[in-house]
């Protein structure tokens, strides 16, 4: 049997690796930072104020730059999976306000695309076709790896997480693009505090506030190759201050035992 992804992650989280990926202290050059970001997604990014908000505002912070010189835009579709957004359209210059490449492409898939061979097909064949466009502009693709369900959905099952990091980590790399391992994220502040509640109570779906701060702490790291550790935002005030401690560490950590694979 093929070793499973957060097995490999897990492992390396437990031997405390040495290897310094993300650099906490020293800014990257602006030229090699990514300024114009689309989220293409569903109702994963846009609950809670919207993923892409809380990481241009942690982007604000961490690289020490106006609000104006990040200039994020999410598209989402309710319970949409890839396949159903033109991203051909998005990329055109002024069909969605921009007249310049975006520097990133964040795609997220359905909540279910790895739980059945017809899903796991359907989104490697969209994340192919919008990879060859993205990467034509000259922009890098990013895989936004989904988190699992909470033990109260109808569809949880315990391998739920390894489904979903295997599907995300072969398209990343069958595609070339950069793995934000979200998923793995969840799955890691979950283990280290099995009482913590990431997910919306009344579905055991959506992410909470402290799920999507979590998320983008990740998102953060994954783009910007610095960790989320010190940073002072809070969603004003929304996330506890030890919460914000222990989400942003977890989210460091996910994000190096990733890379350092």
């Amino acid at each position: 049997m093929i070793p499973r992804t957060r097995a490999i992650i897990i492992a390396a989280l437990a031997a405390m690796l040495p290897v310094q990926v993300l650099a906490q202290d020293a800014p990257r050059q602006q030229d090699d930072s990514p300024r114009q970001v689309l989220f293409v997604g569903n109702s994963y990014f846009y609950y809670n104020n919207s993923l892409h908000n809380h990481v241009r505002r942690m982007a604000v912070e961490g690289l020490g730059v106006p609000l104006g010189d990040l200039d994020y835009r999410s598209i989402t579709i309710s319970g949409g999976s890839l396949a159903h957004h033109p991203i051909a359209h998005y990329l055109t210059p002024g069909a969605i306000g921009y007249d310049t490449p975006f520097d990133v492409v964040v795609l997220q898939g359905h909540s279910a695309a790895a739980l059945s061979e017809r899903r796991a097909d359907a989104f490697n064949e969209a994340v192919s076709a919008a990879s060859e466009q993205i990467e034509a502009t000259g922009a890098q693709v990013a895989l936004y790896m989904t988190h699992a369900y909470g033990d109260g959905h109808k569809d949880f099952a315990a391998d739920n997480t390894d489904q979903i990091a295997d599907l995300y980590t072969a398209a990343g790399e069958a595609a070339g693009a950069v793995v934000i391992p979200v998923g793995l994220a969840f799955a890691e502040a979950q283990r280290r505090d099995p009482d913590l509640v990431l997910h919306q109570t009344y579905d055991d779906s959506h992410p909470n506030v402290n799920g999507s701060y979590l998320a983008a702490a990740t998102v953060y790291a994954t783009l910007y190759g610095k960790s989320p550790q010190g940073l002072e935002y809070d969603y004003y005030g929304a996330v506890e201050p030890e919460m914000r401690v222990f989400l942003q560490e977890v989210a460091a950590d996910t994000v190096e035992a990733l890379q350092a694979r």
